[in-house]
């Protein structure tokens, strides 16, 4: 016998959700750009929180936009052109009382007049809040919308649990999915108008726009060309600390480097954007070389990162600059479900001998220096010589002091394997790790993978969870029983 209990009647009421509209409204300012946000207040949903200035639609009459457009003028006063909408954040949402609704979230940048408060009994506060700098009391489902707006996806769902809060809590587990692929592609009509204002009156109009961000959330890149010819890029960074590290490597010893590096055309500290120069190339990362090719190209990429490291003098660390083990708890609760067993304590043990160690000498660093971020152009010809090819950096918003493994860490895994590629680095390098080196790269590199497999997960990356777990196995194979020791002072 079929049952057809789970069979809706033909005349059953469809499932339906509300609607509703969020105004993103931003500034730029000097300390970065700040978000209006509203605090709800009477006998409201979430009343006493902090919510973005939002409503329903009115009925099957009214559009988004124009529900986006009569809501800002109703809460805030400001007056919005339909013609400066022009995209949005959906995020499909369920509370914890099991109640779901879609939502439209619209970044408006360009509005007429000043918001206040219109409906004061509704509303005890309006304010400018740093959008890198959320507060906590917040509604959760608005917190969503922003993250989602923050790391540049276009749709999310966020469907909360009974015992969740309408608050959002930093502590609380995370809800936030950001759908991999719906990441904002832009092209010359659809780029924020405030980075395209920058970008023309850097390099004057543009014809062209191509967007080269990474498949991630974060990744905001494109490749522009002006009409009269010449080719830039264009990188707005996912926070201040990103940009303020690759505006000073780019001021610093990018420079150094000549064609091997972008030049700093123009930084923006308000958008977090900066436009540099083109440098010919490819990524090394799935470049297939026979074997003496790979030689050739190891050798010189380790030639680049002495370059790099003796841009400047080196100096000694600051008191308290060791490895940053702080991380190591963080990373390995959000890695648990995925890490190996043994994994965990392998990596604790390694922090516990990290805490002993003496700092490194410090020297300017990449800090992401792997075959993603090197540009390959020409052919290696073998041997040591670079002649007929060329490498160069980019990607420098990791850039910043510390010791010279720091940018051994990641690339350390192209080598895993192939102890001919380990010569070729170590002889292009001009000197062999000291022992002091040594352990510190394997410290750094077990808490690089515990990361990776965090940030992987959350940010749908299998290449890089995959790095992870290889370098945990890699590392676990030489050092189950850890026994590294720092070389004795004078020892070279």
């Amino acid at each position: 016998m079929t049952s057809t209990a789970a069979i809706p009647s033909p005349t059953a009421p469809r499932y339906e959700v509300p609607i509703d509209v969020h105004l993103i409204l931003l500034r730029s300012t000097p300390a970065g750009r700040e978000v209006l946000l509203s605090r709800r207040a009477g006998d409201v949903y979430a009343t006493g929180l902090l919510h973005l200035p939002s409503g329903h639609l009115d009925g099957p009459h009214e559009d988004l936009v124009t529900a986006l457009i009569r809501e800002a003028d109703e809460e805030t006063g400001v007056r919005i052109d339909p013609k400066d909408v022009w995209d949005a954040v959906v995020v499909h949402h369920r509370n914890p009382q099991g109640r779901a609704r879609i939502g439209a979230f619209f970044p408006v940048t360009r509005y007429a007049g000043t918001p206040y408060r219109r409906e004061r009994g509704l509303c005890s506060q309006m304010d400018w809040f740093l959008l890198d700098a959320l507060p906590t009391d917040m509604v959760a489902y608005c917190w969503a919308g922003l993250e989602a707006y923050r790391a540049g996806c276009r749709l999310a769902l966020h469907f909360q649990e009974p015992e969740d809060t309408i608050v959002y809590r930093p502590d609380a587990p995370g809800r936030l999915r950001l759908l991999p692929g719906t990441e904002a592609r832009s092209g010359v009509l659809a780029l924020d108008p405030e980075l395209r204002a920058f970008a023309e009156q850097t390099v004057g109009s543009l014809a062209e726009i191509t967007d080269t961000s990474r498949p991630r959330a974060t990744s905001r890149v494109w490749r522009v060309k002006g009409v009269t010819g010449g080719t830039w890029y264009l990188k707005q960074h996912q926070n201040d600390r990103f940009h303020q590290r690759e505006v000073r490597g780019l001021r610093t010893w990018a420079p150094v480097l000549g064609a091997a590096a972008p030049r700093l055309l123009a930084a923006d500290e308000a958008l977090r954007a900066v436009i540099t120069t083109a440098v010919p190339g490819r990524p090394l990362h799935g470049h297939v070389l026979d074997p003496e090719q790979e030689r050739a190209c190891f050798h010189q990429i380790v030639a680049l990162a002495r370059r790099i490291h003796q841009s400047f003098p080196a100096r000694p660390a600051p008191n308290g600059s060791g490895p940053a083990v702080h991380k190591a708890d963080r990373h390995l609760a959000a890695a648990r479900q995925q890490l190996a067993a043994g994994d965990a304590e392998f990596v604790r043990a390694l922090v516990r001998q990290a805490e002993r160690l003496d700092p490194l000498p410090w020297v300017e660093t990449h800090g992401d220096f792997q075959l993603r971020n090197i540009l390959f152009s020409g052919q290696p010809t073998g041997g040591r010589g670079d002649a007929g090819s060329h490498l160069a950096v980019i990607d420098l918003e990791r850039s910043e002091p510390g010791p010279a493994v720091r940018d051994l860490v990641r690339l350390s895994d192209a080598w895993n394997g192939r102890a001919d590629l380990y010569e070729a680095f170590m002889a292009g390098y001009g000197r062999p790790l000291t022992g002091a080196e040594e352990t510190r790269l394997v410290i750094d590199s077990a808490l690089d993978a515990v990361s990776a497999v965090a940030f992987g997960t959350a940010h749908c990356d299998p290449e890089l969870v995959e790095r992870g777990h290889r370098t945990l196995a890699r590392l676990r194979a030489e050092h189950e029983t850890p026994r590294l020791t720092q070389e004795e002072p004078g020892e070279h």
